[in-house]
């Protein structure tokens, strides 16, 4: 059991890494959006921008400063509570990923949820029935939707589901016929219920349904990989026969010595799977006309809206760095010789 002074270590080490990893990404997209580029206010401005037009977004942003004047305005701008202002709507860059990133967490949480059940259940079945007619079904299904194009999987959902069977909606959040609930935290179906108002719930889940599947059933192939892989490097270890050895019920064994062994390797593949999901999101949200931070990002880039995309791709560094972050305190609770080592 490790000490409260040892996990305490462990933690502020982690928290000084993704400080430091955020910081990093910080100075690459600085470096990438204002040195790298020719000449930053005419691809922020647009191909057919005016002169005038070039040169209020060169003044806006300081392009004609030195280096290290754009930098620091940079940073003033992302860590002013504003990240700027969007030139196209006139409000402030935070309110609109404010805005849109929850209907992503929606969706992305949703699909972890399918994935992590699916993945690891699938994966648990499969290396407990290594080299049995199940495993070879399982492995053919998650390497089959793990090489699929999410574009294509996404498309071909929505014309099983939504155009030939009329099971679950193409698109949206909720039905159009439903005033939306009070935002209290952003996520339709959570805001529904602190609301009381089932059938925004019901409706919100049901638009829901599709799109969050798509996502899970596209990436839920590495996971099982992984669990698979896990499982049958467990199954048979010197500690598992032992366990067996005692007479502990076989029940027991499975579930605390087999499957909980095999989650420490598997903990790690969900972040990392977190933040390929978010990234799928750009592709699955456009196609789903889900109001969500991909959507976004994709409708930013059709309009070179470059002053938006920046700060979009530093709030998607954070969501990966918090769920990393995430998996290492969680990896260390699973294993704590993790914590007990790094901190000493």
């Amino acid at each position: 059991m490790i000490s409260f002074k040892d996990f305490s270590k462990f933690l502020v080490k982690r928290v000084v890494g993704s400080a430091g990893a955020l910081l990093g990404v910080v100075v690459i997209v600085f470096l990438i959006s204002h040195v790298l580029t020719p000449n930053p206010a005419r691809l922020w401005a647009g191909p057919r921008a005016r002169p005038s037009t070039i040169a209020a977004v060169t003044a806006r942003y300081h392009l004609d400063q030195p280096i290290t004047v754009q930098f620091y305005y940079f940073l003033l701008d992302l860590f002013s509570g504003s990240m700027g202002i969007d030139p196209l709507t006139g409000q402030t860059i935070l309110s609109e990923i404010g805005f849109y990133f929850p209907n992503t967490l929606e969706l992305v949480l949703a699909a972890m949820v399918i994935i992590v059940i699916l993945g690891i259940g699938l994966g648990y079945y499969s290396g407990m029935n290594f080299s049995r007619p199940l495993d070879s079904t399982i492995r053919v299904f998650y390497l089959l939707s793990w090489s699929m194009p999410n574009f294509l999987g996404a498309m071909l959902a929505i014309l099983a589901f939504s155009t030939y069977v009329h099971i679950f909606p193409s698109g949206g959040m909720y039905s159009l016929t439903l005033s939306p609930p009070t935002r209290v935290t952003g996520i339709f179906i959570l805001d529904s219920l602190l609301e009381g108002e089932p059938s925004q719930f019901v409706s919100g889940l049901y638009h829901l349904i599709l799109p969050a599947s798509a996502l899970a059933v596209l990436d839920f192939g590495l996971i099982t990989r992984v669990a698979r892989s896990s499982i049958l490097n467990t199954r048979w270890s010197p500690h598992v026969k032992a366990a067996r050895a005692r007479g502990i019920p076989e029940t027991d064994v499975r579930v605390k010595h087999i499957l909980r062994n095999s989650l420490i390797d598997t903990n790690t593949m969900v972040a990392v799977m977190f933040g390929w999901i978010l990234g799928d999101t750009v592709v699955v949200e456009a196609l789903f006309s889900w109001p969500g931070i991909g959507n976004f990002a994709y409708q930013t880039i059709l309009a070179n809206n470059y002053p938006v995309l920046i700060p979009i791709v530093l709030a998607y560094t954070a969501a990966v760095i918090a769920a990393n972050f995430a998996a290492d305190v969680f990896y260390s609770i699973l294993d704590p010789r993790i914590a007990l080592g790094e901190s000493k």
